[in-house]
Order: C-alpha cells, then structure tokens, then sequence
C-alpha cells in the first residue's frame, strides 16, 4: 500500500529522474544558498505582515538558519515520509505564528523565481535548463501543497468543533421549546375543561330560575372562550406536528376576546362611550384581520 508521500508523488508525476536531477542541482544551490536566504529575508522585512514576526535579531538568525535547512533540503533527494512530516510541521509553525496563507503563496514564487533565474544563469543548453526547471517547479509545488494543507486543516477544526457546539445547542433548543408546547397544550386543555365546567354551569342556572338574562350572556361568553381554545389548542397540536405559525389565529382570538367584552359592557350597561370604544376597536381589528387573511391567500 503506498503512503501518503509516494500518492503526492504520483499527483504531481514526480519521478526518480526528477530526483536525481534535483541532486545534480545540490553544488550549485549550496553554493548559492545565502543569496537566496539574504533575498528571500528581504523580501520578508518588506512586508508588515511578516516584519513583526523578525523584529528580533536573534529570531531572524534562528529562522534564517531553519529556512536555509529548509531550502537544502529540497535538493537532497530524501522525499520520503519523513521529509512529508518536516513539511507539515513547517506548515503547522506558520499557522502557529499567524502568518497568512497568501504570503506563504508569495514566498515560494519567490523561491520559484530565484531558481529559474539561477538554473537559466547556470546552464547552456536549453532542454537541460528546461528539465531542471520542471523538476524544481515539482517539488515547490509539493511543498506548498502540504504546507498550506495545514490551514485547511486548521479551519477544518474550527468548523467541525463549532458545528458540533451549534449542533448541540439547536437540539437542546428545539427540545425545549417542545417541551414548553406541550406545558401550553396541556395547559390550554385543562383551561378548556374549566371553561366547559363553568359553561355547564350557566346553563343549569338558566334552566333552574335565577337571573336568565346574565345566564345566556355569560353562557354566550363562556362559548366564545371555549371557541379561542378550541383554536389555540388546534393551532398548537399543529405547531408539535412541525406545523407553521399562524398568526391569524391569535388576531381572531383577539376579535373574540373582544366580542366578548362588548357582551359583558351590555349586560353591565355601561355608558355609550366605553360601548363605542369597544365597537371601534373591534371594528379595527376586523380590518387587520381581513388584510392578514388576504395576504396569507395571497401568497398562497
């Protein structure tokens, strides 16, 4: 079974030729190697990302030392797991340090551009320039792909630990509003009981003498209550199923409630004022419930 390095490989049709052509490369680079370490760190004081990071001295000399093993090792011919592994500890001491992904994209194009440069300065003939050139561009496109494989790993985990929380806590919410329509149903059932009790009870009133006329009022009333909760109930059972809210439920509840109340202000006799204040209120509530019931139909 091949391992992780040898499938790399394969992708990028790296070949034991272009392995040894590398090595071939190993003179020249050495000796070339504290220019392009001196090119390479100028380019990263240039910029305001990175130049924090080199503010030290001492960290310049430690980095710089690591970017030249580094940048050797490219030419050594050891692309085995191992050399798989240095990389994505490179990669992940990047992410560590909070260096963006683009500027690691920019700094292998400048690594890129110094190889050409020097492999077209080095050799005469055109199809050896070229087969160097491919091989160079082979393994710095590994060594990219593996470095910034990092980030994606590291966003990955980010995602997935906050896909989880957010998992969890919409479950544990949508649990709990369950739980609270089903206090409201049973809630709503019991209140309809009562509402029946006292129903039955304005009727034996009516049948046994008393005062018939405030008996049929406060049946009437008693019937427009057990009609809300007949609706509230209805509307409530469908919201468990995973039923839409309906808004046009609670205003017609509203307009009863109200209904209601201009039967209770007849039967006190209260003044003109307060009766025509019901009215107008109930008047208005009709209009809002006529506009939201058009507009549900509309959009159906």
């Amino acid at each position: 079974m091949a391992n992780a390095m040898d499938v790399l490989k394969r992708h990028y049709f790296f070949t034991e030729a272009d392995e040894q052509r590398l090595r071939e490369l190993l003179p020249l680079v050495e000796q070339h190697q504290q220019q392009m370490v001196d090119q390479f760190y100028d380019y990263i004081v240039s910029q305001p990302e990175t130049a924090a990071i080199l503010a030290k001295q001492s960290t310049r000399e430690k980095m710089s030392h690591y970017h030249r093993l580094w940048f050797l090792s490219l030419f050594q011919g050891n692309y085995d797991e191992q050399y798989l592994q240095n990389l994505k500890r490179i990669g992940h001491a990047h992410v560590r340090v909070g260096l963006p992904v683009n500027f690691v994209n920019a700094a292998m194009h400048r690594v890129r551009h110094f190889l050409h440069h020097l492999i077209h300065d080095s050799f005469a003939d055109r199809d050896q320039r070229r087969n160097y050139r491919e091989a160079a561009d082979k393994i710095l496109d590994m060594n990219l792909s593996v470095m910034t494989s990092s980030y994606r790993d590291e966003e990955m985990k980010k995602v997935f630990v906050s896909r989880r929380l957010e998992s969890g806590l919409i479950k544990l919410a949508e649990r709990f509003t369950y739980g609270l329509n089903l206090v409201l149903v049973l809630a709503l059932a019991g209140l309809s009981i009562g509402v029946v009790a006292l129903f039955i009870n304005d009727l034996t009133l009516f049948f046994t003498g008393g005062n018939p006329e405030k008996a049929i009022f406060s049946a009437l009333g008693e019937m427009l209550i057990l009609w809300m909760m007949i609706e509230l109930l209805d509307n409530e059972i469908k919201n468990l199923k995973g039923g839409s809210f309906n808004i046009l439920v609670f205003i017609g509840v509203i307009v009863v409630a109200m209904v209601r109340e201009i039967l209770i202000s007849t039967l006190r006799h209260d003044d003109l004022k307060t009766q025509a204040f019901l009215t107008v209120t109930l008047l208005v509530l009709g209009v809002v419930y006529y506009l939201v019931s058009k507009a549900q139909k509309d959009r159906e």
